[in-house]
């Protein structure tokens, strides 16, 4: 049943419905509507649009689904703002009602593989998305430096210490989850006070449109000068201090933190708190994780008595020989108040059937899937359907789902189908992916709607189809982006590890491209949209194996074997870089130049800039072997990078244990290069108009034959690829040392 008054959300849907539809936005009416849960109607008449609902995100759902159903309209990262129809068609009454009471959105690494250099523009894009998404819980780290500095500052520790503690822009994630202080900062200048406003405009947009968002809470870790006894931890070669939960300090920084947060921008009384992540307690006591729980619940509760912790289970898989199932329920018995339990990897690697469904508790399944922003698009995109519904109608089913990457932005339609499924009546996977591509490309009720759809198809039977294979940092993530070793045959490891890539019949794969390329050349208009991006994007899951392929066939532990096929090797990786370099969102100079336009003066320009490289090549220090190419990113810019370093080792193959130091200063010479200098200028192709059509149709020639071929050889000589059970538990030794 609809309510009379207009409700006090009405407002800030209408401003959405106009940034999305522009003027047609003015003829979608929004009204209340009684009911549990989350609940909307939609139904249009007159040329007009009325959406009833529960609340305003449920009626941002409501709009989305009207326009995707009846407009062949739909927002995504790729098209925040695409073109709106002519008008709002006739439309009997949508109804839709959430299966959960919460959907959750982002990981604490997403705001420095992802998000470290958006403006508002980017982030007002992003929101809206998110509403019309039905997210309701956003994790929300933006500005907490400010709080940092405010606490610290106010507790006696100087500009100079407190610059000492905090990291670059791009490293805030781990410093805020306390594994580490100081790497690659301070801040540049204005950067604080910058990022302190445009935060309180972020969270005042995001509870406009109803969501209640999650500030990061103190977990213990602190600056030496601040506490010189307290006890030392070590992360990735990071040294930092946390405090003995029993130091009064940890309960009143606790509350400190969450004062400032009030003062600054209020509260929603929801507190992401982790003091676990990828560290072990520093004491074997079994009773000492309780400790620290009850220090922080305290902090919490003395600042907000409405205070709600959210716990990642990231820690009961990451380090399961610490995490017994003894000491995990203890340590959840300890933990007084309310708190939400977030399954961080629950499409792989659940912890809620290992926990009986965390009964008595709330916790939300969350899909993880991928690692550092790497780009290759592999999923288990027809397993989501089974692994959701198993949860939701287990005894003890989850209150939310959740998207917990540790970047966005690649393999959009994995998260997008992680959403639909928190609503009833969702579409069989099969159809969804047939009204996506006609609605991404705006295709629908045209004939090419059916080759695009074909094309999802078959993406969905090939790499977006990965089963039990274990989607990993620890696991293989490709030759090209790895740091060469000595001998990359060592065991026989990497012909196996390029098997199991290819799990699928790459003629299929080959099919979807083609069929993409054939879209686009019938559709050139829609190109320089979405379009163009998958255009891209389905090169990415060929033209990596290619180039493998001609690795293997190209070189071996004597020697060159066939001369051609290391030439090859090499020539691909030129092909590649120059069919990333026709999409801006695929060039590295993107990213940099974002974070360049942050600079006020000369010293924030090169950190910002060292902040930007380092991030997505060595993370750390050159040399220091810990996290080199976690993010392994297939950009424009860093295909080159890539490419100098397999030169220097190609040059010296093979490798002798002689050469193995000057193998190894010359790494780090291309190394400390690209940090001082970043990247030689994009490839020429990238501004010409149609680029990614013309080069993407050359290579689909170049390559057709040569990958089902080469693929088909490899299978003789290997058993055929070996796959990871899904649920099997492997402890990374340097990896995924990034997961929030």
């Amino acid at each position: 049943m609809s309510t009379d008054q207009s409700p006090a959300w009405a407002a800030a849907a209408r401003a959405l419905a106009v940034r999305v539809l522009g003027d047609l936005g003015h003829r979608v009416t929004f009204a209340g509507l009684d009911g549990p849960g989350r609940q909307y109607v939609a139904e249009a008449s007159a040329g007009g649009l009325t959406v009833r609902a529960t609340d305003a995100g449920s009626a941002a759902v409501g709009l989305h689904t009207y326009l995707r159903r009846h407009c062949g309209l739909e927002v995504s990262w790729e098209e925040p703002r695409p073109p709106a129809p002519p008008h709002l068609p006739d439309a009997a009454p949508v109804h839709g009602r959430s299966r959960v009471a919460e959907t959750y959105y982002l990981n604490f690494c997403t705001f420095g593989y992802t998000t470290p250099w958006w403006d508002w523009s980017r982030w007002e894009k992003e929101i809206d998305w998110m509403a019309l998404r039905g997210i309701t819980t956003p994790l929300m780290l933006l500005g907490h430096e400010a709080v940092l500095h405010r606490v610290l500052t106010h507790e006696g520790l100087s500009e100079q210490e407190v610059g000492e503690f905090l990291s670059g822009p791009a490293y805030f994630p781990w410093l805020a989850m306390g594994n580490l202080d100081g790497h690659a900062g301070p801040p540049p200048s204005g950067w604080i006070e910058t990022h302190r406003d445009l935060a309180g405009r972020v969270l005042a947009r995001q509870r406009e449109l109803g969501m209640r968002p999650v500030l990061p809470a103190f977990t213990g870790h602190v600056p030496h000068q601040l506490a010189p006894d307290a006890q030392p931890r070590t992360w990735q070669g990071h040294h930092t201090r946390v405090l003995d939960p029993q130091d009064p300090r940890f309960a009143h920084l606790t509350a400190a933190v969450v004062r400032a947060q009030q003062e600054l921008w209020g509260t929603d009384h929801r507190y992401a708190a982790d003091p676990f992540i990828e560290m072990p307690p520093t004491e074997d006591d079994p009773g000492h994780p309780g400790r620290v729980a009850a220090a922080l619940h305290a902090g919490l509760t003395a600042a907000d008595p409405q205070a709600e912790w959210f716990l990642q289970t990231w820690p009961f898989s990451y380090d399961h020989t610490f995490w017994t199932q003894e000491r995990v329920r203890t340590f959840l018995a300890d933990i007084p108040g309310r708190v939400t339990l977030l399954d961080l990897w629950a499409e792989t690697q659940p912890q809620w059937p290992r926990f009986d469904g965390f009964p008595g508790g709330d916790w939300l399944w969350c899909a993880l899937l991928n690692f550092g922003g790497r780009t290759d698009p592999i999923a288990d995109l027809p397993g989501l359907d089974g692994a959701i519904e198993t949860a939701l109608t287990s005894p003890d089913p989850p209150t939310g789902l959740g998207l917990a990457m540790e970047a966005t932005r690649v393999t959009g339609a994995y998260y997008e189908r992680v959403l639909d499924l928190a609503w009833h009546d969702a579409p069989s996977l099969a159809d969804w992916l047939t009204t996506r591509a006609g609605n991404r490309y705006q295709l629908t009720g045209t004939k090419e709607q059916h080759a695009a759809a074909g094309a999802w198809h078959d993406l969905a039977d090939t790499v977006l189809g990965s089963g039990d294979y274990l989607i990993f940092p620890e696991a293989f993530t490709g030759l090209v982006t790895q740091r060469p070793s000595r001998d990359p045959f060592a065991d026989g490891r990497l012909t196996q590890d390029v098997a199991d890539l290819l799990w699928y019949d790459p003629d299929v794969l080959i099919r979807a491209w083609r069929r993409l390329v054939e879209v686009a050349e019938t559709r050139p208009e829609q190109v320089p949209g979405p379009l163009g991006h998958d255009l891209v994007e389905v090169a990415l899951a060929v033209l990596p194996r290619c180039a493998e392929l001609a690795f293997l066939a190209g070189y071996h532990p004597g020697g060159v074997a066939d001369p051609d096929a290391a030439a090859q090797f090499f020539t691909l990786l030129e092909d590649l870089d120059e069919l990333l370099a026709t999409r801006p969102e695929y060039r590295y100079d993107t990213w940099e130049q974002a974070a360049l336009t942050w600079a006020q003066d000369q010293r924030g320009h090169q950190l910002l800039a060292d902040n930007a490289r380092r991030l997505v090549t060595v993370w750390g220090q050159v040399g220091d072997g810990y996290l080199d190419d976690y993010s392994a990113r297939l950009w424009s810019g860093l295909v080159g990078y890539y490419r100098h370093r397999w030169s220097c080792w190609a040059a010296l193959h093979p490798v002798a244990p002689a050469d193995e130091p000057l193998l190894e200063e010359r790494l780090q010479a291309v190394e400390e290069d690209f940090l001082t200098h970043g990247p030689p200028a994009p490839a020429s192709t990238a501004d010409r108009p149609g680029a990614t059509l013309t080069v993407s149709r050359r290579l689909l020639e170049r390559y057709r034959d040569f990958f089902p071929r080469a693929v088909r050889e490899l299978r003789t000589r290997t058993s055929g690829p070996r796959a990871v059970p899904q649920g099997a538990v492997r402890t990374a030794s340097r990896g995924p040392g990034e997961v929030g």
